[in-house]
């Protein structure tokens, strides 16, 4: 299978990061090159992109995509939570701007041997980078109870959670549980009949838990925005797409504390703590699909993009 991704909130992003022709930018989850594309297409001489994936099937594809701009495109195989790093061996201190555009691939998705999609019977496998070891199997079987149950609470917000958790210990009791449709029946006997029904696929909640502990998806990203926002130039801007309310939380948090650090206390007459703004938060609310591409796009209509310009 061909890799394919349809870029969520393309022309918001691009007129979002304010494009420098002779600037420097990142893209630190590359996919299909979408938003590299049209990044790179607005760069001249002295301009740059730095693609950023780590998928192997995507960095393939996207070098494919993006090969005619030659010398003017890098792509490394790498995770965006490492992009300082990344750059300094390219002897860069600093970008003009960067695209995170977060969460599962539809290629991915769609990609039935990848094990992310419960609407396909095969291995469990969930592994955005295919050269970790940790795999959605090893959580399913190897998490305890307690384990199980913070993560589908935490990170698929199930209300079944409990439930869930207490069905999957007592499953892989009898045998390990090696699919996602075997998962998809513990699941469904985990949930009253009258739920089922209600918002979405009852598995839906318990693969996004298990999708992202398998690949640290929050922990990187709350780590790592802090360090982004610092590697941008003044003007420069870092624009993020997030699919659930996890994501957004998160940045929308980073963000505002980005632009106002002050923890004094607010009678305070001046700020005595020292931390200054590193700039300020263009989105108030975030910027959403329009109707028409949640129409051609469905997948598109969780997406929430933000944008930060440092000062």
């Amino acid at each position: 299978m061909t890799f394919e991704h349809r870029s969520v909130l393309l022309d918001e992003t691009i007129e979002g990061l304010k494009i420098n022709p002779t600037g420097l930018y990142v893209d630190g989850t590359l996919g299909g090159g979408g938003h590299s594309l049209e990044i790179v297409k607005r760069l001249k001489e002295g301009g740059r992109l730095i693609g950023i994936d780590q998928d192997g099937v995507a960095i393939e594809a996207a070098g494919a995509k993006l090969s005619p701009f030659g010398d003017k495109v890098s792509i490394v195989r790498g995770n965006y939570r490492n992009t300082k790093e990344i750059l300094a061996v390219m002897g860069i201190t600093d970008i003009d701007g960067m695209v995170l555009d977060l969460g599962v691939s539809s290629y991915q998705l769609d990609t039935k041997e990848r094990g992310f999609s419960y609407r396909f019977d095969t291995s469990l496998d969930m592994r955005m980078d295919t050269r970790q070891s940790l795999t959605a199997r090893d959580i399913v079987n190897g998490y305890d109870e307690g384990e199980l149950y913070r993560i589908i609470r935490d990170y698929g917000e199930d209300k079944f959670a409990k439930n869930i958790a207490k069905h999957i210990v007592l499953a892989r009791q009898a045998k390990p549980i090696e699919t996602t449709q075997e998962l998809n029946e513990i699941i469904k006997a985990a949930i009253p009949a009258k739920f089922r029904a209600q918002g979405g696929h009852p598995s839906k909640r318990t693969f996004q838990a298990v999708r992202i502990e398998c690949n640290r998806e929050l922990e990187v990203l709350k780590e790592s925005l802090e360090e982004l926002i610092d590697l941008l130039k003044p003007q420069g801007r870092l624009c993020i797409i997030t699919f659930h309310s996890l994501e957004d939380r998160i940045v929308k948090t980073a963000f505002r504390q980005a632009a106002n650090p002050c923890i004094c206390p607010p009678g305070f007459p001046v700020c005595v703590c020292g931390k200054v703004s590193k700039g300020k938060v263009i989105t108030g609310k975030p910027i959403l699909p329009a109707e028409n591409e949640m129409e051609e796009n469905p997948r598109s209509k969780s997406a929430k993009l933000r944008i930060f310009e440092k000062t």
